[in-house]
């Protein structure tokens, strides 16, 4: 009996020890979900320093998954309704996330729209959050709790003043964004406590790309020049932030402040008062892994002031001779850099004949070396002019068709499955005798600028003849093929202009596949074209595959 009982309790151990060391396991392996939904694409920079910093606040062992809506460059209803579907999708699949995280305005509204049915139940955290009201009313709500993105004009408006007390003006370049008209807001707000100062924007989205760099030109000396936010200008030009910066540098003839950490600080901005977004998302990290922790979502305080920082590129200080004594205490500089002098002050008079000497020697033959380098990079430069312009229309600036039929080849020869697509305008002689042969050349222009903006890696179009473009999409799949034939089919959707005149311009499309319709390449081509004259012959403006054409008694 004794024994009996030994074993039963060993046993027991060993069984307690299991369920143990299960629980354990378990529980590492699933410490929290996190979901951040980003307003932007992750190639925008301040997006990466949120994610950094989201990363860097996170518990360990919690899972951070991304989405990016990308309304820089796309801001549509149906760009929204597609990532609202799209997300919708996904999140039937995986896993109830623990918390989510969103950044910026756009995903803020996104989630005040859709919570109830994406999340409901989910403590929703938000950070770098411009437009205070939206904030303070989302945080109604026991889940909803976040970080707001208060650039500080008054700061920076003192911080101007301090580095050029002679100015009588306030200037930011904004645009029509959600972040920019809640910063054009703030911004005229302040004017009330600054009576001494004129107080004006520049506006991106209302001024060509012609007039917005002469706009930023023509700031004067006497002027604090603030750059909030551009993303676009009234050419319908979409400028990323590594864009805006550029033109911004290249056009101000005065020192540019920033109210954002990272975004051109550094390269040619002057910086100023600014957000901290990477400190921004390791708040927001910080409460979802409270959160996960078991703290209450309404624990932590509704909405935590933005987390701002003075930051200051050294080197456009010293480019505008201002002065580094004025500067707050605890600026963080950039682009700081000591002296020769500085770093070899005591050794520099015994040093100094022979530092001279070898210095011209040195100079010499760098002059040799970027002599050489020069010559070789203009006979390379000439080279590539050479062979682009043996490779490219030069109405269109596309690919030509000898380089449709060596890419199509290759396609062939590596049995990559691909798609082509024969584009033709419709009634192009008519155009030509309406509007001249002027209006037909930018007509057709025009076609390839709208290809452009469509072309892929996937996607490659391609200027024929005449009036005929040809596009290669490399692959065969039936669902990527008519949405990217869909896609080209909506170059004709928009009015073109020409001579100053809206017109609507159509055009018919045939499409063949490799292998389905045929190994051949003339084949191929043949079909496509076939395809595509049929639709000419049935009404034109519309698009038509060779499989259906085929079945249809077309050949």
């Amino acid at each position: 009996m004794t024994g009996k009982k030994g074993m039963k309790r060993i046993w027991g151990i060993i069984m307690l020890a299991v369920l143990l060391c299960s629980g354990m396991r378990v529980s590492a392996a699933d410490e929290g979900r996190v979901l951040f939904i980003s307003s932007y694409s992750y190639a925008w920079d301040t997006v990466q320093i949120q994610i950094d910093g989201i990363k860097k606040g996170l518990g360990e062992g919690i899972v951070l998954d991304y989405e990016f809506m990308d309304t820089k460059r796309v801001d549509d209803e149906t760009s929204m309704e597609y990532f609202y579907e799209s997300l919708k999708y996904r999140l039937s699949q995986v896993e109830p996330y623990d918390v989510v995280i969103v950044g910026d305005d756009a995903a803020l509204l996104f989630a005040k729209e859709h919570k109830e049915e994406l999340f409901p139940d989910t403590p929703l955290i938000f950070e770098g959050v411009n437009d205070e009201e939206l904030a303070e009313e989302m945080a109604q709500d026991p889940l909803v709790m976040g970080i707001l993105e208060k650039l500080s004009v008054e700061k920076n408006i003192e911080f101007g003043l301090q580095i050029n007390p002679k100015a009588f003006k306030v200037v930011a370049i904004l645009d029509n964004s959600i972040t920019g008209e809640a910063e054009r807001r703030r911004f005229f707000a302040c004017a009330q406590q600054y009576p001494e100062l004129e107080f004006s924007e520049i506006n991106t989205s209302e001024l060509d790309t012609w007039e917005l760099q002469l706009a930023i030109n023509s700031v004067s000396e006497d002027t604090i020049l603030i750059y909030v936010v551009m993303t676009e200008d009234a050419d319908g030009k979409i400028y990323s932030n590594a864009e805006s910066v550029e033109m911004v540098v290249r056009w101000a003839k005065v020192p540019v402040l920033r109210m954002v950490e990272g975004d051109g600080i550094g390269e040619g901005l002057l910086g100023g008062n600014v957000v901290s977004m990477e400190r921004s998302g390791e708040i927001a990290a910080q409460l979802a892994t409270d959160i996960i922790n078991g703290q209450e979502a309404g624990d932590a305080g509704s909405v935590i002031e933005s987390p701002n920082v003075y930051c200051v590129d050294e080197a456009v200080m010293k480019k505008f001779g201002l002065d580094m004594s004025v500067l707050p205490e605890d600026t963080v500089i950039l682009n700081h850099e000591e002296t020769f002098a500085e770093r070899n002050r005591e050794a520099l008079i015994p040093a100094g004949i022979l530092t001279a000497v070898l210095i011209l020697v040195i100079l010499w033959m760098l002059y040799l070396q970027v002599k050489r380098k020069k010559l070789m990079e203009q006979l390379e430069e000439a080279r590539s002019i050479l062979e682009s312009a043996s490779q490219h229309d030069f109405l269109t600036g596309l690919p030509n068709r000898s380089k449709f039929k060596e890419d199509l080849q290759n396609c062939i020869d590596e049995k990559r499955p691909c798609t082509v697509m024969m584009l033709d305008i419709d009634n192009f002689k008519t155009i030509n005798d309406t509007y001249g042969h002027t209006a037909g050349d930018d007509a057709l222009r025009q076609v390839a600028a709208r290809l452009k903006e469509i072309q892929t890696q996937v996607l490659t179009p391609y200027r024929y003849a005449g009036d005929e473009f040809i596009v290669i999409i490399r692959s065969s799949q039936s669902k990527i093929v008519e949405k990217l034939v869909f896609q080209c089919s909506q170059v004709f959707h928009k009015p073109f202009v020409l001579e100053d005149k809206k017109a609507q311009v159509c055009g018919s499309i045939g499409i063949a596949s490799y292998p389905q319709d045929t190994e051949d390449m003339k084949e191929l081509i043949v079909y496509a074209d076939n395809a595509m004259y049929k639709v000419k012959r049935n009404g034109k403006n519309s698009f038509l595959f060779y499989q259906t054409e085929k079945r249809e008694g077309g050949h």
